[in-house]
C-alpha cells in the first residue's frame, strides 16, 4: 500500500473514531486490501454536483466522518465570510437513500454546534423545496444529502448558497480549502447546538406549492382537460412528498401513480439503477401507461430533480423521451405560451448547458428571446441568473441530463414543477388536437431535425481516474483530423479557455469559467463534447448532429440516417 495511503489508515485506526468503522478497517486490510486503498486513496471533493461517493469506511467515503468533515469546513468558511458575531442561517435536506436521515441529521448537529442556526426538514423532501426554503427563509447556505440518481450504495452532500444554488468558484473551492485544513476528526464540533436545531414541514410544502401553482400559463386549459390520463412514478424517492399535491393544485384528476414504487425506499427494490433516463426503471411506468392508454408518463429520481417523460410516437407506440426532446418541448411551449399569453417580455432570457441541443438556440433566435449557454451543471444557470437580475426576465432553463426549471423562485434543477409543467403542456396540446411526438416533429421540420446521443465510458478507482485523465490529454495534444468523413473545423477546450480553428490556426478566447470539457465541431455541423463526470468515475460523450427534414413524411427516414451518422462517430473514436 502506498505510504500516504497507509498514513490515512492508521490515522482512522488510531484515532478518535468509533469501534465499528475501526473493525470494517480491519476487516479490509485481510479481506480486501484493493477496496480499502480505493476508500483512502483520496478525499471526497466537491464537483458538479456537491461530494458524492459509495458508502463505506474511508476518506473517499461516504460515511459520518466525511460527512462531519464537510460540514466542519463549509461552518468555518461561513462563518469567516460572514463575521464571528454574525447570525448565520442554513436549510438541510434529505431524499429516500439508505443513511440519508442519519446524515442530515449529523450535518445539523455540526452546523448546530457551531453556533448556526439550523432547518431541518422533519423527513424526506425533493431537492428543489430545499433551494426554495434557502430563498425563502433567508438563509446563507444549505445541504441537501442524497446522490440524485446513483445506484443504492452512493450518497451525497450537496452544498448550496444564500441564493438557492449550489455553490460555485470561488465558494465551492474555499469550502474545499476549509476542509482539506482540518487535520483530525477531533477538529469537529459533533454536539452541544442542539437548540439551533428547528424542524419544518408542511409549512415550507404549503409555500413551495403556491409558488408553483403560479408558474401555471393556461389553467384555463387544464380546466377543459384536468382528466388528461398521467401516470407517475416516483422510483421510491422524495417526489411523492410534492408531485401529488402539485398536480392537484395545478387542477388535473386523473394521475395514477405506480404503486409498486410509490413507498421511498433507499434500496430502489423494483430497478437496478434510480435513473429516469433508463427505459428499465421506467418499465413499470410504461407498463401501466399502456394499460391505462395515459396521455402521458413521467418519472422522478430519488430527489426529484431529474424528470423523465414518455409518450406515444407517431407510431403509437410507447417511447421515453431523452432530456434534449423534453427540453426542446418544454422551453417552445413555454416561449410560445407567453407570446400567446402577450405576457413574454422584451428582456425574457433562457439557459441551457453547452451540452444540450443546439436546437434551441434556433427556436429561442427564432422567437426574439435570448438564449446563454454556460457549463454543464444547475448551478451555472443559477449564476447566470443571478447575474442578469434586474436587467433581464429568467423565463426557463434546462439541460440534457434531464433536468429543468420554470421561473427564478427556485435556483436548482425542479421535477416537481417541472411535472406539472410538462403536463399543462401535454393537455394544451391535446386540446390543439395534436399528440406531443408531432408537435416535436413539427419543430424538427421548421427548426432542422437535430439528434443527440450521449455514452459514458465507466472507470473505476484510482487508476481509472488516471486512465480518463490521459483520453483528454491525448485529445488535447493530437486531436483528430477527420472523424467519420467530415473534418473537424474547431477544438473548443474549455479548461484552457481556448477556442481553435484547427484549419486555419487561429484562436479565440472562451469567456466561461474553466472546465475539463472538449468540444469538436466538424464541417457538417457535428458537434462531439468529452467531459469527465464531476460526480461518477466515468467519462461522458455527447454528439449532436442535425440536418434539414424535408417533410413529416420523411421522419423515419430521416432518423435512420441522423442514427448512422452517430454510430459512425462512436466507431470512428473507438468509443464501443
Amino acid at each position: 500500500m502506498d505510504a500516504a495511503i497507509q498514513q490515512k489508515v492508521n490515522t482512522w485506526l488510531n484515532g478518535n473514531y468509533d469501534q465499528a468503522t475501526k473493525d470494517e478497517i480491519n476487516r479490509l486490510l485481510k479481506e480486501n486490501p484493493d477496496e480499502l486503498t480505493d476508500a483512502f486513496y483520496q478525499n471526497l471533493e466537491f464537483g458538479t454536483g456537491g461530494m458524492r461517493g459509495l458508502m463505506g469506511v474511508g476518506t473517499n467515503r461516504m460515511n459520518k466522518y466525511t460527512i462531519g468533515t464537510a460540514t466542519q469546513g463549509f461552518a468555518n468558511y461561513l462563518r469567516k465570510s460572514k463575521g464571528t458575531d454574525a447570525e448565520i442561517k442554513v436549510a438541510i435536506a434529505h431524499d429516500s437513500r439508505n443513511n440519508s436521515r442519519f446524515f442530515a441529521e449529523t450535518t445539523a448537529n455540526v452546523f448546530a454546534a457551531n453556533g448556526i442556526k439550523v432547518f431541518l426538514f422533519d423527513t424526506l423532501r425533493p431537492t428543489p423545496e430545499l433551494s426554495f426554503a434557502i430563498r425563502t427563509l433567508k438563509c446563507n447556505g444549505g445541504v441537501v444529502c442524497t446522490a440524485s440518481h446513483n445506484p443504492k450504495e452512493y450518497n451525497g452532500y450537496k452544498a448550496y448558497g444564500d441564493d438557492g444554488g449550489q455553490l460555485v468558484p470561488p465558494h465551492d473551492k474555499n469550502v474545499v480549502n476549509e476542509v482539506n485544513a482540518i487535520k483530525t476528526v477531533d477538529d469537529i464540533k459533533w454536539s452541544g447546538g442542539e437548540a439551533n436545531i428547528t424542524i419544518i414541514g408542511s409549512e415550507m410544502d404549503a409555500e413551495y406549492i403556491k409558488m408553483v401553482k403560479t408558474l401555471s400559463v393556461y389553467p384555463d386549459v387544464i380546466a377543459k382537460q384536468h382528466d388528461l390520463k398521467i401516470v407517475y412514478t416516483p422510483i421510491h424517492g422524495s417526489g411523492i412528498m410534492l408531485v401529488p399535491q402539485v398536480l392537484k393544485t395545478f387542477g388535473f384528476t386523473n394521475v395514477n401513480i405506480v404503486l409498486e414504487q410509490e413507498i421511498p425506499d433507499g434500496n430502489f427494490p423494483t430497478v437496478g439503477y434510480p435513473n429516469p433516463e433508463e427505459p428499465e426503471t421506467m418499465s413499470l411506468a410504461i407498463k401501466k401507461a399502456k394499460e391505462l392508454d395515459a396521455d402521458i408518463l413521467l418519472g422522478t429520481d430519488p430527489d426529484a430533480d431529474r424528470v423523465g417523460i414518455g409518450i406515444k410516437n407517431h407510431k403509437g407506440e410507447w417511447i421515453l423521451m431523452n432530456g434534449n426532446q423534453t427540453a426542446v418541448l418544454g422551453f417552445t411551449y413555454l416561449i410560445e405560451a407567453r407570446k400567446a399569453k402577450g405576457i413574454a417580455q422584451a428582456n425574457d432570457m433562457v439557459v441551457k448547458t453547452i451540452v444540450t441541443s443546439d436546437m434551441i438556440d434556433e427556436v429561442a433566435k427564432d422567437n426574439g428571446v435570448a438564449c446563454y449557454n454556460v457549463l454543464t451543471g444547475f448551478k451555472w444557470i443559477a449564476e447566470l441568473i443571478k447575474e442578469k437580475e434586474g436587467k433581464e426576465n429568467y423565463v426557463i432553463g434546462g439541460e440534457e441530463s434531464f433536468g429543468m426549471m420554470v421561473g427564478d423562485k427556485v435556483r436548482d434543477k425542479d421535477a416537481v414543477s417541472a411535472v406539472a409543467f410538462l403536463c399543462e403542456m401535454a393537455a394544451y396540446e391535446k386540446e390543439q388536437g395534436k399528440p406531443l411526438y408531432d408537435k416535436l416533429i413539427d419543430l424538427y421540420v421548421k427548426y432542422g431535425f437535430y439528434l443527440e446521443k450521449l455514452i459514458s465510458i465507466t472507470k473505476k478507482g484510482m487508476r481509472g481516474q488516471e486512465e480518463i485523465a490521459e483520453m483528454m490529454q491525448g485529445y488535447r495534444d493530437a486531436p483528430p483530423k477527420i472523424i467519420n468523413g467530415s473534418p473537424v473545423v474547431q477544438l473548443l477546450d474549455y479548461q484552457l479557455q481556448v477556442g481553435k480553428n484547427l484549419q486555419t490556426g487561429e484562436s479565440h478566447a472562451i469567456t466561461l469559467p474553466q472546465s475539463n470539457v472538449l468540444q469538436f465541431i466538424l464541417e457538417d455541423g457535428t458537434k462531439i463534447s468529452a467531459r469527465p463526470s464531476g460526480t461518477e468515475p466515468k467519462i461522458k460523450f455527447y454528439f449532436s448532429v442535425h440536418t434539414k427534414l424535408e417533410s413529416k413524411e420523411r421522419y423515419d427516414e430521416t432518423h435512420a440516417l441522423l442514427e448512422a451518422r452517430i454510430e459512425g462517430i462512436i466507431d470512428d473514436m473507438d468509443l464501443k
